[in-house]
């Protein structure tokens, strides 16, 4: 086993358009490390470099403490599992498994030594002998994967191998992976466009955009402390309501005031965020997740933290209900926010009046709101987040944080 290193590793092409730009990352021994960003940012280039289908333009890749930048992928020892599964389909199980260690040559009884072992932890031993074609989209995953455990690599590199499968097995899909790597013990670079995937598999998540790093964290920091506006708008789902907002003080204390409404800020969160001082009569973009927005009715709080607007949808999923309701206020319109907009197809954001912004909140499953009615949102004022809207960094110490980790 083996970490990978990217020092400064850069891709252009020759049409000069530049893949990723100088990345930076140490993924350590034995670490599941997710790769997550928008279609286009750059991951699976990264991930391609380090399996040796890209040349890197600048930089150096470490794979260990072996520099692999002009090393053949056949001899840089790892495994990459694709989307497409890419099975022989006139092999049986078996022998797709077994193809790599007889390409090696490996000896007959360590071959079926390797391939029953894999069989064994990924529960493909009644399936040996059938033909790919026999097989559901699950188990041909799990045979993908069994052919680059028998390898023994230093490295897994997967790319978003769960996108063919239907969403039950997807989640199901992702526990057997998580599961299997804690087992394994392996090294691990898995690319995914889905941030669930990335928050719910990951040690590390590193998120990425046009080909550079945004911020490399452990999932709970990446939500609870984004680096800015596009890591807090891309992680999360649904995806964090961003509104444009005005900080006053208050009764000693610290306000936002959205629209024609104030929010009172909780003075821990000002202790907090020390940097929040220094926008006092200024606009920022006020950041609150879903889960952070109840049915007033079901959530204590006082009138000070509550806002107020028009049910618009409601979407009933048993054990919560997700309310999308209309404020008097306007929508954070920022580069960063444009872009999370048009990668999910979200033409309402976009195309929203200027006075008025629809929120999204994650409400109980005893909420009786219903869409045409006015309704009273309580705000959990504990996890809201500050961005400043001219750089899109979080506010938190300083006036803003900058940096990737």
């Amino acid at each position: 086993m083996a970490g990978v290193t990217f020092d400064k590793v850069t891709k252009t092409y020759t049409d000069g358009t530049t893949a990723v730009n100088s990345l930076d990352l140490d993924v350590q021994d034995g670490e599941f490390m997710v790769l997550v960003g928008p279609s286009g940012c750059g991951k699976t280039t990264a991930l391609r470099m380090v399996a040796g289908l890209e040349d890197i333009s600048r930089g150096v890749l470490k794979i260990g403490d072996r520099v692999v930048n002009h090393v053949p992928s056949r001899d840089r020892d790892i495994a990459m599992v694709f989307q497409s599964y890419a099975l022989y389909p006139h092999l049986s199980v078996y022998d797709n498994i077994a193809f790599g260690l007889k390409i090696k040559k490996l000896p007959k009884d360590e071959i079926d030594k390797r391939v029953q072992n894999a069989a064994r932890i990924l529960g493909l031993d009644p399936f040996l002998k059938r033909k790919p074609r026999a097989l559901s989209g699950g188990q041909r995953q799990r045979v993908a994967m069994g052919r680059a455990i028998v390898r023994e690599p230093a490295a897994f590199l997967m790319d978003e191998p769960l996108s063919n499968l239907d969403a039950k097995l997807r989640v199901q899909m992702r526990a057997e992976i998580a599961g299997l790597q804690r087992e394994l013990g392996v090294t691990t670079i898995y690319v995914t466009h889905d941030q669930v995937e990335a928050m719910t598999m990951g040690d590390r998540v590193a998120v990425m955009r046009k080909g550079e790093l945004q911020q490399v964290a452990d999932p709970q920091t990446l939500y609870d402390r984004p680096v800015n506006l596009f890591v807090g708008g891309f992680i999360g789902s649904p995806a964090m309501n961003m509104i444009e907002a005005t900080l006053q003080r208050q009764n000693g204390g610290f306000a936002a005031r959205v629209g024609d409404q104030t929010i009172a800020i909780e003075s821990e969160e000002v202790k907090a965020r020390p940097g929040l001082a220094a926008y006092d009569g200024k606009q920022v973009v006020l950041g609150i997740r879903p889960e952070d927005l109840e049915d007033a009715a079901l959530a204590p709080g006082t009138e000070r933290q509550r806002l107020h607007g028009n049910a618009q949808l409601t979407e009933a999923l048993g054990s919560e209900i997700m309310v999308h309701f209309n404020i008097k206020a306007r929508h954070a319109m920022t580069e960063d926010v444009r872009e999370l907009a048009e990668d999910v197809g979200d033409d309402r954001a976009l195309d929203q009046a200027e006075d008025e912004a629809t929120l999204v909140g994650r409400f109980g499953a005893r909420s009786r709101v219903r869409p045409g009615q006015a309704i009273d949102v309580a705000v959990d004022t504990r996890s809201l987040h500050f961005f400043d809207p001219q750089t899109g960094l979080g506010i938190y110490d300083g006036h803003a944080t900058k940096g990737a980790e």
